[in-house]
């Protein structure tokens, strides 16, 4: 499920350092060599401790962690709605992802310059919203005299549009971003078709310095960046990126001792993971036992046809149930003959809405 969040952020704020802690701890399998599949662009595994579990109770060959695709978007200035620096390129690059990583400063440092020349994280956010709600304006003026001109002969789809129109036309004139306005679900529909910058899911990263790392909430920037967060419609999550790289680096052993000498229980990168693949409404189930035990990552939402097809198109095609224990029950009864024992183990058909922790065997034929 090749979905992918965009790290975004101004110059100097750590948005390069964190790249490069991505793809130094990239996942490294079998159909990715490295963890940088292009110049722009790091996979990495999303950590789940499940796993380990479930190969503890139904041991297989191997485990292999589902991915996650991190995009290192060009840098922005000032003006980047109008074209200005890489502006078009910037924009364009964000079209093309599905969620935004947007990278934060939120650490006082006098040998790294502030382009804006303070620190000041909420200035600096709405810097880049700034642009992002003027490209959006841009776009839907452009579309909204033609979109109302057909709604005028009753045309019911362009009804509905101009509907919208009206409703994120004010919004975006205020620089209030589309993702915080509430919308049904057809509305939903005509907003997705409409690609606006503004409407993508965003991730605030508040990037501290070293010594905030055991207690973040001890610096006011990361404060600020949670509460903007709140009112934007945004999430929010402080890390140290500095840091992040050199962690990146470590062997296991090196980095249980570093965290434990800063005070933290696992790097920030594995919330980092996580937090983005749940922004974008991702979940994992697991296939287990055999050559391998695998996590796989679906659409919250999807049915098991769906998500029989995320293995393979012809699971999909030739779906008859999905042989399903969840991985609560598996971790509470330790194998499943106590499952099957306890009437736990499941036969879905094809209208079964799968869960975030589910152990599917798929049954299928073609």
């Amino acid at each position: 499920m090749a979905l992918t969040a965009g790290i975004v952020g101004l110059p100097n704020v750590g948005k390069s350092t964190l790249f490069n802690a991505i793809t130094k701890a990239g996942a490294e399998m079998a159909n990715y060599p490295f963890a940088t599949i292009d110049p722009n662009v790091g996979m990495v595994e999303v950590p789940d401790a499940r796993l380990t579990r479930i190969d503890e109770l139904i041991p297989a060959k191997k485990i292999v962690h589902t991915t996650f695709e991190f995009t290192d978007i060009a840098g922005i200035v000032k003006g980047a709605s109008k074209g200005e620096g890489l502006g078009n390129k910037f924009l364009e690059n964000i079209r093309q992802v599905d969620a935004i990583v947007h990278v934060v400063r939120a650490f006082d440092d006098d040998e790294i310059t502030s382009v804006t020349g303070k620190v000041d994280p909420i200035d600096d956010i709405e810097t880049i919203n700034l642009e992002l709600a003027i490209a959006d304006l841009d776009a839907i003026n452009k579309r909204y005299a033609k979109v109302e001109k057909v709604a005028r002969t009753k045309d019911k789809a362009a009804l509905a549009e101009f509907a919208v129109l009206q409703k994120i036309k004010p919004a975006l004139e205020e620089g209030k971003p589309v993702r915080a306005l509430d919308f049904n679900e057809d509305e939903q529909k005509i907003v997705k078709g409409l690609f606006l910058l503004t409407s993508k899911p965003v991730l605030y990263v508040a990037n501290i310095a070293e010594d905030d790392m055991a207690d973040p909430e001890q610096s006011p920037y990361v404060k600020q960046i949670e509460d903007y967060a709140v009112q934007d419609g945004a999430e929010a999550l402080a890390i140290s990126a500095k840091t992040e790289e050199e962690i990146a680096e470590l062997d296991d052993d090196e980095k249980a001792d570093f965290l434990e000498a800063e005070g933290v229980t696992e790097p920030g990168l594995d919330k980092l993971i996580r937090a983005s693949y749940h922004l974008l409404g991702l979940a994992t189930f697991f296939t287990a036992g055999g050559p391998e035990t695998r996590a796989w990552t679906f659409k919250q939402g999807m049915k098991a046809p769906q998500v029989a097809g995320v293995i393979h198109s012809d699971f999909e095609r030739g779906f008859i149930r999905a042989e399903t224990v969840s991985f609560a029950d598996l971790d509470k009864f330790g194998s499943m003959q106590a499952v099957r024992e306890a009437g736990r183990l499941r036969s879905e058909g094809k209208e079964y809405v799968v869960q975030d922790g589910d152990i599917i065997e798929f049954r299928f034929n073609v």
